[in-house]
Parts: structure tokens; C-alpha cells; sequence
């Protein structure tokens, strides 16, 4: 995740372009349009792409595009599934993703969630049959805009080796939590288990850039900064040793195996499996805040928290001390004021594919908006 210094630099780069967070989202509607995507459901996809782009998440933002449509144009995800939660209990459901958009999946199992905890306080909505949902804060952030406290979780095709193993069984599977609150740092966390995200790795080689060393071993089990070392046969590290392989186990536990979905090194990868669908598990959780203490009571006791964190003392080379999700707020009003950076090559691919589909281009500049 680049820090707010980071991203500044990246926008004096010469190998960026703006565009405006709108503009982007209309772009990548038309094409999910194009591939038969409903309005509602291209609309969804669309946002939640360049959400991640603007919160500084490009790993997981527009640039991913291409590649999802290459995946429906070979009938690998469902443009139009067949969504039915089905009721477990008045809190608890469970949906079948029909290979659909993870994001539309993920989207729905959190709206009922939402709608299940309104009623009863607590909903929980699991997912089996369905794609790479991109940023998990993008259905937290859903939640936390319902006044909700909210969970996710999604298990992933193997990346990571468990603990002392050197085979990729476990995914480098995030984990999301948000809670509201009155003040302007609510917390919403959105972290991998794995060093790194495997979309950064990806993007390195995309960009013939290197990796730091500590995010992945190559297939000989050695550590690498070469990011195609890493893709070919190599495997991701895991945060804290144990703790990211435990934690990315109980990402399989609550996604795979408790839901019906694929788990234990069996979700398709969806940069090598073209012969199959991925059957990626989702779980998610939505919560009122006031449950346990009245409304004000969770408002008061959330500013505290806020307050404690930015008034610390600070150690040596820091600043300030940043709630979780804080410095991706900050990226996202820079971002919707100057326009989303855009990496050249990466924007060819998408442009390239606005031509096939016989669409105007993402309309772009060479310099920031403001």
C-alpha cells in the first residue's frame, strides 16, 4: 500500500495518466455492459474496481479489467447469475454464487447481511461457486455506510505454504473489519495474511519492476526480489511466520469449509485455471455497533480510541500514528479532486479493450486534474 509520500511521487512519474473517478467508472461499465453484464451488476463491478484505485489498492483496482473479461469471454464467470440467498436461520444465510462477479456476490451477501442484523442484530451471509471479489474493505466500507460494524472474509487459490512447509496450500486471503464512527477515523481494516498481496507481485512483473526481499521465495525455496520468480513456481511469505499461515487457515476454515465452497489448495487460480471455474468461499458479517452499549456510549468509546491512537507517543522516524484506513481515506479525496493515476501499460490493456468492444477510450490527462 503506498503511504500519501509515495503516492505523490508516483504523480509526478512519466509513466502516469489521470482520470476522473467518474469517468473511470463510466468507462468500466460500458465494458462490463459490452460482456452482458445487467446495469445494476456492471455498475457494481465498475465502482468496486475503482474504489480500490482510489484508496491507493490498484493491485485490486481497473487494471484487473481486461483479465475479468477475458475470464467471462470464455465462460469462466457467469455475467448474469442467478442470486438467491437462501435463509439458515432469521441471522444467518447462505448463497450460491452461480460462478458469478465476486463483487456482485459479496455485494448481495452483504446487503442481506445488513438487512438480517436491522432486524435481529447480527447477520451473517456465507458464499460458495464464486469469483475474486478484488478489495474486501469494498463490503466492509458497505456495512460501515449501513451505520453497521462489518466482517469479511474470502479464502483464494494457493500462494502461501502453511508454517515450515515449502507447498503453496493456503491463499494469501484477506481479512476485513470496519466499524463506524462520529468523528472522521472510523476504523476499517483491509489485510493480508502474506506479506504481500499477490497482486503487487503481479504488478512488478507487469511493470519490470523488482520486489522487496521478504515477500515471496522462489521454487527452490529461496528468498527472491525477482517478481517472476515468484509467479513461476514460487510461493508467497507469510506475515509473522505462524500467525499469517493461522490466520490464512482460518480465512479456508470460515470460507472453505464450513460453506461448501472449494478449500485446502483447491480454489482455481484465476491466472492459470482456464479450465475450470474457481468456487471461491465468502463470509461475511454485519452487526449493529449499539448491541452492548447504547449508541452514544459506542460513539464516545469509538472517538476515545481515535483520540488515544493520534495522541501517542510517537516513535523514532513517524510523524503521526494513523488509525487502520485512515491514510486510504486521505488517497481517496486527493485522488477524486486530481483524478486516479493510471500506469501507461496498464492502461493500454484497457484502452485495448474499449477498441475490441468498439468503445470510446477512457478519456485521460497527462497531468493531475487539481
Amino acid at each position: 500500500m503506498p503511504t500519501v509520500k509515495e503516492a505523490t511521487t508516483l504523480e509526478v512519474s512519466r509513466d502516469r495518466l489521470y482520470a476522473t473517478a467518474e469517468a473511470a467508472e463510466a468507462f468500466g461499465r460500458r465494458l462490463l455492459l459490452a460482456h452482458g453484464l445487467p446495469e445494476d451488476d456492471a455498475s457494481i463491478v465498475a465502482r468496486c474496481l475503482v474504489r480500490a484505485d482510489l484508496r491507493g489498492v490498484d493491485t485490486h483496482g481497473l487494471q484487473y479489467l481486461p483479465h475479468y473479461l477475458d475470464r467471462v469471454r470464455q465462460g469462466l464467470i457467469n455475467p448474469k447469475p442467478k442470486l438467491d440467498v437462501e435463509r439458515v436461520t432469521p441471522m444467518v444465510g447462505r448463497l450460491d454464487g452461480d460462478n458469478g462477479f465476486g463483487f456482485v456476490v459479496a455485494t448481495k451477501a452483504m446487503a442481506t447481511a445488513i438487512d438480517m442484523a436491522r432486524e435481529f442484530g447480527v447477520g451473517i451471509v456465507t458464499a460458495r461457486r464464486s469469483t475474486h471479489f478484488g478489495m474486501a474493505a469494498n463490503y466492509v466500507l458497505q456495512a460501515m455506510d449501513a451505520g453497521m460494524i462489518g466482517l469479511v472474509f474470502t479464502n483464494a487459490s494457493p500462494g502461501m505454504p502453511p508454517w515450515g512447509g515449502r507447498d503453496p496450500i493456503i491463499g494469501t486471503s484477506p481479512i476485513a473489519c470496519g466499524a463506524p464512527a462520529r468523528n472522521d477515523t472510523p476504523f476499517d481494516l483491509d489485510m493480508s495474511p502474506a506479506a504481500a498481496a499477490r497482486g503487487k507481485v503481479r504488478r512488478a512483473a507487469r511493470r519490470g519492476e523488482s520486489i522487496p526481499l521478504g515477500y515471496a521465495l522462489d521454487k527452490n525455496g529461496r528468498a527472491t526480489t525477482d517478481p517472476n520468480a515468484a509467479l513461476d513456481g514460487g510461493v508467497m511469505q507469510p506475515i509473522g511466520g505462524p500467525k499469517g499461515s493461522g490466520l490464512s487457515m482460518m480465512m479456508d476454515v470460515f470460507c472453505g469449509v464450513i460453506t461448501g465452497a472449494a478449500c485446502a489448495g483447491e480454489v482455481g487460480n484465476q491466472f492459470k485455471d482456464y479450465d475450470r471455474p474457481q468456487d471461491v468461499g465468502h463470509f461475511v458479517m454485519a452487526m449493529k455497533p449499539d448491541l452492548f452499549v447504547s449508541k452514544d456510549e459506542y460513539l464516545k468509546r469509538m472517538d476515545k480510541l481515535a483520540e488515544r491512537v493520534h495522541g501517542g507517543r510517537r516513535a523514532e522516524g513517524f510523524d503521526e500514528i494513523l488509525m487502520p484506513g485512515e491514510q486510504e481515506r486521505r488517497l481517496e479525496a486527493k485522488y477524486r479532486r486530481g483524478g486516479v493515476p493510471y500506469n501507461v501499460k496498464e492502461l493500454d490493456a484497457l484502452q485495448a479493450e474499449a477498441a475490441k468492444a468498439g468503445l470510446p477510450p477512457l478519456q485521460v490527462s497527462t497531468s493531475p486534474l487539481s
